[in-house]
């Protein structure tokens, strides 16, 4: 079970998903009213406790010439789950593999290839673990956003000065 997140880590947490890598301590602190210093080492302590995993860049895959984006439902037997998400994760061209916890549709596996014949390796791949494939979705495009229940009081003044700043920008 995690702990207790009181609104510092709240303020810290949402920022970082906004932007970790523009927004420097002292921004999250002139929001969270803290100072850097504790900014820094509630971030450590974050870390530390495993909440935050790790910073990962959002790759927009088409740019990078991987335009084919694909999700496949597969179903595996429940016992055996942990075993076959490892065994797809093992396949060249999967990004992400999300296991449920009940249903018969247990595993959402994200893909991406540069043409058809990598989606047909890759769906080949799959049906050799013996794992059946209830279907396959080609993605159109992925929005992310920061989860709200980190939203404070300074964070929404915070995102409506950048509203406004947009909004002022000319192009």
């Amino acid at each position: 079970m995690g702990r207790e997140l009181d609104d510092v880590d709240r303020s810290i947490l949402y920022l970082l998903q906004r932007d970790a890598r523009n927004t420097t301590a002292q921004e999250i602190a002139d929001t969270a009213g803290v100072s850097a210093s504790t900014v820094r080492n509630r971030i450590e302590r974050l870390e530390a406790d495993g909440i935050i995993r790790g910073y990962h860049p959002e790759i927009d895959y088409e740019a990078a010439n991987l335009p084919l984006q694909l999700t496949f439902v597969v179903t595996a037997p429940p016992k055996e789950i942990k075993h076959y998400s490892e065994q797809i994760r093992g396949i060249k061209g999967i990004i992400d593999v999300r296991e449920m916890l009940t249903g018969r549709r247990n595993l959402f596996v994200d893909a991406v290839g540069t043409s058809t014949s990598d989606i047909t390796r890759i769906t080949d791949s799959i049906h050799d673990l013996g794992v059946e494939i209830e279907s396959s979705e080609m993605m159109r495009r992925r929005y992310v956003q920061p989860f709200n229940h980190f939203f404070l009081q300074g964070t929404r003044e915070m995102e409506a000065r950048d509203d406004v700043a947009h909004d002022e920008d000319p192009k």
